[in-house]
Parts: structure tokens; sequence; C-alpha cells
């Protein structure tokens, strides 16, 4: 979890955003963290159907 909060802080920094309380950082953090399973997935499926058509 703290990966999550640590990539959540540099978002928020990194664009300026207002700190924002615990509850808050910590749906930032999830949601990130799901975005990130998500393109990963993403890119998994992508993956493997290509090397299924062109393997």
């Amino acid at each position: 979890m703290s990966l999550l909060y640590f990539l959540a802080d540099a978002f928020i920094n990194t664009f300026g955003i207002t700190q924002p309380t615990e509850q808050t950082r910590k749906q930032a953090a999830l949601f990130i963290g799901s975005l990130l399973l998500l393109t990963l997935g993403a890119v998994a499926v992508v993956g493997f159907l290509l090397h299924g058509i062109l393997g």
C-alpha cells in the first residue's frame, strides 16, 4: 500500500493539487492502483492475442 501512497503523492505533488485528507488520499491511491492493474491487464491481453495471431 505504501507504493500506492507514494504514487498518489507523486501525482498530487507533480500537478500541484491541494493536499487531500487521509480518506481522499486513500481513495486516490486505490484509484491509481486499479488503473495500473487495468492497464497491465489490457497490455497482457493484447500481447497474448498478438502472440496468438503472429506467433
